[in-house]
């Protein structure tokens, strides 16, 4: 892989103008939507739609392989993002998976403070399930605050007594609000997008006065156990980095199958530079074929014992 491209992302993302003072809300979302927004990639086909009562993007590749389902959680720190900002992602992951996806545009904060968005995440996967998805033909992926929200839509769907999807995929996974991993600290330096500062302020903003280690807002402290295979990929730069190694741990701890990728020299969330970083683009790969596996396993499953099915 070419450090010269690390390099020059890691440049770029340093340079980006930072104020001395926190912008409001709708800046931070404007700047948020200039600075990472691509459009779905070429063949595949974005459509407006809603599900579990929220408006959500609807990406479908033109070659799909099969009834697989993907649906998607996007990051921005439960503050910022949308759709819209991670159509081009999300549309990547789908068109290598061969996945049609949803993305759902779940409440933010601080308009809509936890747990607005967990019951956002948890309706949309109940509504495909209930128009007629098998759970072993569905998969969840999310990054940076969308990993966490993937993670506690799980866990809320189990307290429910939903069936878990076939796999789950988190990119540089927000799951400690509470700010308690080394590397918020440690790695700050070497990151180039956020600060506990940062980071901080988005937890305010989510969880105000309310419990930071409760397991719907901060899944590293859940207990994990029937989640189904678990895909955690980060950077190396990121101060999120112990979040993604402590949710490797707590998976594992708690007999959950869990795969922990960590890619030296990358930032928080790298797979949004596919096309121009060679390990993003290897990383999207990665997680497609993650994703595809599990498919495949719970439809060799299902036909070992329903051969009609």
């Amino acid at each position: 892989m070419s450090r010269q491209q690390r390099d020059a992302l890691d440049a770029m993302l340093r340079s980006a103008p930072r104020s001395e003072t926190r912008p409001a809300v709708e800046e931070q979302r404007s700047g948020f939507t200039a600075a990472v927004a691509r459009p779905a990639p070429q063949g595949v086909a974005a459509r407006r739609t809603t599900l579990g009562g929220r408006p959500a993007l609807e990406l479908e590749p033109a070659e799909v392989s099969g009834r697989g389902r993907l649906l998607y959680l996007h990051g921005g720190g439960y503050v910022i993002g949308s759709p819209d900002t991670h159509a081009g992602l999300v549309g990547e992951l789908a068109r290598r998976a061969g996945l049609r996806a949803w993305s759902v545009d779940y409440r933010l904060a601080p308009e809509h403070p936890f747990p607005a968005a967990v019951d956002d995440g948890l309706a949309a996967y109940r509504e495909l399930l209930t128009a007629g998805t098998d759970p072993r033909d569905l998969v969840l992926a999310g990054d940076s605050a969308g990993g966490g929200l993937a993670i506690a839509t799980l866990l809320a769907a189990r307290e429910a007594g939903l069936p878990q999807p076939a796999a789950v995929a988190v990119l540089s996974p927000w799951v400690d609000l509470t700010l308690a991993g080394g590397s918020i600290r440690s790695k700050e330096d070497a990151d180039p997008i956020f600060t506990e500062a940062d980071l901080r302020a988005y937890a305010d903003l989510y969880v105000g006065t309310g419990d930071r280690a409760h397991p719907l807002a901060s899944p590293v402290f859940a207990d994990l156990t029937g989640l189904p295979p678990l895909l955690v990929q980060a950077g190396a730069n990121e101060v999120l980095l112990d979040d993604a190694v402590r949710l490797a741990g707590r998976a594992g701890a708690d007999d959950v199958e869990v795969t922990l990728e960590i890619g030296p020299g990358l930032p928080h969330v790298y797979q949004h530079h596919y096309g121009r970083l060679d390990e993003a683009d290897a990383a999207l790969d990665r997680v497609a074929r993650f994703l595809s596996a599990h498919l495949d396993a719970g439809r060799t499953d299902a036909d070992a014992l329903d051969p009609v099915r």
